[in-house]
């Protein structure tokens, strides 16, 4: 199936436009006519080969949203011209513990990511959303709730799961004390999804000057972690504290402001501590350190669900493709408020322009 995207064709050129073939539709497949594409820290981390497992050319993309174009044989719960999302992954093993527990995104036998990832059954590498077209096992597609505004909704495929993952694993609700380290596309959506949830929320900053946006967000109080007062106020206070920080820092300050048994969540970084944790502040307590790494499937329902009950989208500035490297450097100097997303198209003028 012939698609046109944007590409990488090595770590240090512009992305650039990419025609390619999207494999023969299965019979469990799903056919998406790309509508919107947000834009995630990992798409530039993947472009520019941070991790040094970058496949060239990558098309990067993994918080899809678009109408069903056309369904394989098989496939019963999504018919054309309906509006669905895709996210993270495309596939699994769907036997292993983790999937049998929908939590395919730690699929023993790997998970299948939209985009640098191999496909299971061809081999082929799977190319994702700064596209026109997307082919997506069934199972592996989400429906959009009616009356979310579909640009905004995009985000929720990745920022939005990652932050509910964890606060529905911890039970937030009423009567939770929430907090949230950092206001970036993570964090503005935990803060949203925490208050919509009936936690008593705040936001943890080292930049003063933030209270409005993040009350407006969701934040009940805004606590400046820069400030020795301020946090000794805070002491002994959250339930649950969630930490979006995509870079390595120092956890030790927020420790001692866990409630009993309360739990720090890390979602925005994936690699070493520099500085070791207090065994103290952990031991003393009964606090937790914990992780979460996007969500599964089911999970993923459930949060858009909720969102259209609660009319929750991310805030976003939209962009045409042609303009995805500046948005790049943006990001970089967190130049955004607070996800950017892709208007496809957007893709047909640039396809004119090559």
């Amino acid at each position: 199936m012939s698609a046109t995207g944007f590409a990488a064709h090595s770590a240090n050129d512009p992305l650039q436009h990419f025609a390619f073939e999207r494999r023969t539709p299965r019979s469990d497949d799903v056919v998406i006519d790309i509508l919107y594409c947000g834009v995630c820290h990992t798409d530039l981390h993947l472009a520019r080969n941070h991790g040094g497992f970058t496949a060239y050319p990558i098309v990067p993309g993994h918080e899809v949203i678009g109408r069903v174009r056309q369904v394989g044989e098989n496939v019963t719960r999504f018919k054309a011209g309906m509006m669905v999302g895709v996210g993270c992954m495309v596939d699994s093993c769907q036997h292993c513990q983790p999937c049998l527990k929908g939590w395919e995104q730690d699929c023993a036998e790997g998970s299948t990511f939209t985009y640098n990832s191999v496909d299971r059954h061809d081999g082929s590498i799977t190319y994702g959303g700064y596209s026109d077209v997307i082919v997506v096992r069934d199972k592996f597609v989400l429906s959009v709730p009616d009356g979310l505004d579909p640009a905004g909704a995009a985000p929720l495929l990745c920022a939005g799961i990652t932050t509910w993952s964890p606060l529905l694993h911890w039970n937030v609700g009423a009567g939770t004390k929430v907090a949230v380290i950092g206001l970036g596309g993570l964090g503005h959506m935990a803060l949203k999804l925490a208050n919509a949830l009936g936690a008593e929320v705040t936001l943890f900053t080292r930049s003063a000057g933030k209270e409005h946006d993040a009350g407006r967000l969701g934040a009940d109080h805004v606590v400046l972690s820069s400030d020795p007062e301020q946090m000794k106020a805070v002491a002994g206070r959250f339930d649950v504290i969630v930490d979006t920080v995509p870079y390595d820092h120092d956890v030790n300050p927020y420790m001692p402001t866990l409630a009993l048994e309360g739990v720090l969540v890390l979602i925005g970084y994936m690699g070493p501590l520099g500085t070791p944790v207090n065994a103290g502040s952990v031991v003393r307590g009964r606090r937790a350190i914990s992780g979460s790494f996007i969500g599964g499937v089911r999970e993923t329902q459930q949060m858009l669900d909720f969102c259209g009950e609660h009319g929750i989208v991310s805030d976003v500035e939209i962009i045409p493709v042609e303009k995805i490297d500046e948005a790049y450097e943006r990001m970089l100097r967190s130049d955004v408020k607070y996800r950017f997303v892709i208007d496809m198209a957007s893709l047909k003028n640039a396809r004119q322009q090559v």
